[in-house]
């Protein structure tokens, strides 16, 4: 009878092991296994918010398909009280563990809302965007320029957002006295910047910044990145350039940023620029005599003046023989790898083609006839903007 007993127990028993197997099996399949999102989706974590109701939102949302089953899997992978607040793109069929991976381990948030200061070689502006979760790109909600224009009301509701994230975006050719400048304007940092930074110091790029940060502290960030791009980039420089000094460099690379907006272009009016100081010629170029008379601090706006193209000063490269003095604005990666590694052509000339482009010469004769169709087309363009 006991050995009926203990053998009834044990098949029980084995039972039960087999149907918590089974369990377990099912649980950590739906844990790791695909889950029912079928299109993006933005999570939102309220600071302070505890796993539990994180858990529930995202089961109420159709994020996951338990909350119960993400709650042990958190404890289980040790992140139950590792939730960072912020918003977090999960894309389609994310997995509760790449969840739970999104919403622990930190870093800027990667959808919802960011104010995005752009600042331009016209100056700043504001941009408030917003994430689309389903094509996953940033839609423009409302943008403005700081110090002429009112900050519009969805732009002040949205700058008291504890979730809000802060860019600031450099772009390339931009002047080291706009950038300080424009910094002035906005209004989500503080602090006071002692003076300009050296022209073509800093680093043309986006940079994440915390509601409240330090200007001083940003602008020197901005310089840290191009020294170290300008460091690994004179590393693994061509042979047979026309500089001695990454300084030298970097003066070449702020002309071919300020001549040329097309990027495949930037090697070849480097070219055209070495060419021209390995023969002793100058290099006659318009935006380094625009930088002899606004020293950086805003756009002409107006065309040169012939006195201007023939007045002696450290920036007239129609007067001056090799480079000016110092770049005249910040070049961007593309254009310091154009002077350190320029395309190996004979061109000495180039001028605008109409299309955006430049056309480029070897000899003065071609130059001559690219110039004239460039007349040509400019004389047509104004008989068709007319009235």
């Amino acid at each position: 009878m006991w050995k009926a007993v203990a053998s009834n127990a044990l098949t029980l028993f084995i039972v039960v092991l087999i149907a918590a197997a089974g369990v377990l099996a099912w649980g950590r399949e739906q844990y790791a296994g695909p889950g029912p999102l079928t299109e993006a989706f933005c999570v939102k974590v309220e600071r302070g918010a505890s796993l539990a109701s994180v858990s529930r939102n995202l089961e109420a949302q159709g994020a996951i398909s338990d909350a119960r089953i993400f709650r042990i899997g958190a404890d289980y992978a040790g992140k139950a009280g590792a939730l960072k607040f912020g918003s977090y793109l999960v894309p389609p069929g994310a997995s509760m563990a790449e969840v739970l991976a999104a919403i622990t381990e930190g870093g800027a948030s990667t959808c919802g809302r960011e104010i995005n200061f752009r600042i331009g070689v016209r100056g700043p502006e504001v941009l408030l965007r917003e994430l689309d979760a389903a094509t996953n790109r940033l839609v423009e909600v409302v943008k403005f320029v700081p110090g002429t224009d009112a900050p519009p009301a969805e732009y002040v509701d949205a700058a008291d957002d504890e979730d809000m994230r802060f860019q600031v975006t450099l772009a390339e050719g931009v002047t080291s006295w706009m950038v300080v400048d424009s910094l002035k304007r906005a209004d989500f940092l503080q602090g006071e910047i002692a003076e300009v930074p050296p022209e073509g110091s800093l680093a043309p790029q986006g940079y994440e910044v915390a509601r409240g940060g330090d200007r001083a502290a940003l602008v020197a960030a901005m310089g840290e990145k191009q020294a170290q791009i300008l460091a690994e980039l004179w590393a693994a420089r061509a042979e047979g350039l026309p500089y001695d000094t990454p300084e030298e460099a970097l003066i070449m690379a702020s002309i071919v940023e300020k001549e040329t907006g097309v990027p495949e272009e930037r090697r070849q009016v480097a070219s055209v620029f070495i060419n021209r100081l390995q023969q002793g010629m100058r290099l006659q170029t318009d935006p380094t005599v625009i930088y002899g008379i606004t020293k950086g601090e805003g756009v002409l706006e107006r065309g040169l003046r012939q006195s201007e193209l023939r007045r002696a000063t450290p920036y007239n490269t129609y007067v001056i023989d090799g480079l000016p003095p110092t770049p005249i604005a910040n070049p961007g990666r593309l254009s310091i790898e154009a002077a350190l590694n320029p395309d190996d052509t004979n061109f000495l000339y180039f001028v605008a083609d109409g299309s955006g482009g430049h056309a480029f010469a070897e000899t003065l004769e071609e130059h001559n006839a690219n110039v004239a169709r460039w007349r040509e087309l400019e004389r047509q363009q104004q008989q068709q903007n007319s009235p």
